[in-house]
């Protein structure tokens, strides 16, 4: 659950400390108070994306922090593991700051994270749904992947919309190898012809660079002969040959140094020159024994040079890159002969499909129980609603052939009384009616979803007398499961709330900032009464809150 959320010169707050207790909690205030601007600093460290608006006004930057216990959730676990996220103490904090000019940077557990870490993590931790969250479940999209959460077949899905992408590539490769017949097997005999003309040069990147190196040596044969011989008398032939000459050096210095031993390190010199003196001849006589002209081969390497170049300006590549052209050739030859293959390409299809089959059935066998279950339990919902004997069904049409979804649509149906037929939701709900089937929705669907954070944004909206109270009974109810948070204008479900905090706007020094208010159990009656008389708060009102507020703990 969340623990606490520090934010730091956040829209119009300047410092916040909130510590958040568990079970329901009511956020209440009056319109434009900043509310609502609290969800957003929440949603900002988690993973939401920010701009330099959301800095207050004359700050350097804002920053928000938020601690979370961590969950009993092997898939929360694992993906820490995966991320080498280190946990003590149980806890999880999560820091984001974003600076005026509007970069951002996140951190969790003091490790710097991405954005995406920040949102993959929030699925684990906190589940917020907006003011407008029912509308969303007017299409046909957002029904379907409702329900396939609520009945843990998500990966299913994606299991059946991926095979449906290589049966349809199938099914594309076989009719578009039956419409260009023709025009393939021209493409396959040029390719055929290309592919052998290049296999023949029997050429790779190596023998390349061999070649080159073969071709200066040999090209230069000449100079490199004469240069040696010139090195080799100078260095060893003659009185005074360089290397012998260093010898007798040699010999005379450590005579002399035999008397004086400074010349010590003359003679180790002079003797480390004639060794390598030495061995530099003896290198350079080997060299010149191998070293020869060859005309012939020099010949034969130019032509084999040639042929090369030739067949690399043919198709327009650099003579290194032919190898590589050669594969993709060859890649692409092998797609061809398949096409050429009616039959090959029709087994494909075939087993494809049957894959797509067996993926669609798993799905269609998670969806059927969850979506009798869901429409009995929205239904049972509705009663208490100011929908008496109205009615909810998850229906589930078949598809012919199947599509990227499953075997089947699905679709929201409502009655709102008895006397309806059930029809699709888009066109039969009234606004008020769409808000509360859509509350009843997310409720239920929530008890099913494994985050211990749920956070309501004014989703009561819509609302109002009775089913307000009965609202505020089901989130309560919710609250003993789970953490709830819910922003709300209702006196009837702030009543329901375990705890209840105050939202309002304060100037200080000429700046109107947010401050939030814990409200204790005879400032919650004055807060209800406010909600319920608006301006001018009588006795009546303090009295109707009071009672309100005795009969919601009652319950």
């Amino acid at each position: 659950m969340l623990r606490r959320l520090t934010i730091r010169d956040f829209v119009i707050v300047d410092r916040l400390e909130l510590d958040f207790e568990a079970g329901f909690g009511a956020l209440t205030g009056e319109t434009g108070a900043g509310k609502s601007i609290l969800l957003d600093a929440l949603g900002l460290v988690l993973g939401d994306r920010a701009d330099a608006s959301a800095v207050r006004v004359g700050r350097e930057r804002a920053e928000i922090s938020a601690e979370f216990d961590l969950p009993p959730s092997a898939a929360l676990r694992a993906w820490l593991d995966e991320q080498a996220i280190e946990v003590e103490d149980g806890a999880l904090i999560l820091r984001r700051v974003v600076e005026a000019g509007g970069r951002s940077r996140a951190w969790l557990n003091g490790s710097a994270v991405a954005l995406n870490q920040l949102r993959e993590l929030g699925e684990h931790l906190c589940d917020i749904h907006g003011q407008h969250a029912h509308h969303a479940l007017l299409r046909g999209d957002a029904q379907r992947q409702l329900l396939d959460t609520h009945a843990g077949a998500a990966e299913a899905a994606a299991a059946v919309a991926a095979a449906y992408r290589q049966w349809q590539q199938a099914r594309a490769r076989r009719e578009g190898a039956e419409r260009d017949n023709a025009a393939t097997a021209r493409e396959r005999e040029l390719l055929g012809w290309q592919v052998d003309e290049l296999a023949a040069l029997a050429f790779d990147a190596t023998e390349w660079a061999e070649l080159n190196h073969e071709h200066g040596r040999l090209a230069h044969a000449a100079a490199l002969m004469e240069g040696a011989d010139e090195v080799l008398a100078a260095l060893g032939e003659g009185d005074f040959a360089a290397a012998p000459l260093l010898g007798r050096l040699g010999v005379r210095i450590d005579a002399l140094a035999a008397i004086d031993g400074e010349l010590g390190a003359v003679s180790e010199l002079l003797g480390s020159a004639a060794i390598q003196a030495d061995e530099a001849l003896h290198a350079l006589r080997r060299y010149r024994e191998r070293v020869d002209l060859d005309p012939q081969r020099l010949a034969e390497i130019e032509a084999r040079i040639g042929a090369v170049t030739d067949m690399a300006r043919k198709h327009r590549v650099a003579p290194e890159e032919l190898p590589a052209l050669l594969g993709q050739w060859r890649a692409r030859l092998e797609e061809l002969e398949l096409g050429a293959d009616p039959a090959r390409l029709a087994a494909a299809e075939t087993e494809a499909r049957a894959a797509y089959e067996v993926c669609a059935q798993r799905l269609s066998a998670l969806r059927a129980p969850a979506a009798a279950a869901l429409s009995e339990r929205i239904s049972a919902a509705m009663q208490g609603l100011a929908m008496a004997g109205g009615r909810f069904e998850v229906a589930l049409t078949e598809v012919a052939e199947g599509g990227a979804h499953g075997r089947e649509e699905v679709e929201f149906r409502v009655a709102a009384n008895p006397s309806q037929p059930l029809r699709p939701l888009a066109r039969v709900a009234s606004g008020g009616e769409l808000s509360r089937i859509g509350l009843a929705i997310q409720v239920i669907t929530s008890r099913d979803a494994a985050t211990p954070t749920m956070i309501f944004d004014e989703v009561d909206v819509g609302v109002g007398g009775g089913v307000a109270e009965i609202v505020g009974r089901m989130l309560r109810e919710l609250g003993r499961e789970r953490q709830v948070l819910c922003v709300t204008h209702l006196p009837q479900v702030a009543a329901c709330a375990d705890w209840q905090w105050n939202i309002a706007k304060a100037e200080r020094d000429g700046e109107v900032l947010s401050r939030v208010v814990v409200l204790d159990e005879g400032a919650r009656v004055e807060e209800i009464a406010r909600m319920l008389g608006g301006v001018n708060i009588t006795a009546t009102t303090r009295s109707h809150a009071a009672e309100m507020l005795g009969a919601a703990g009652a319950a």
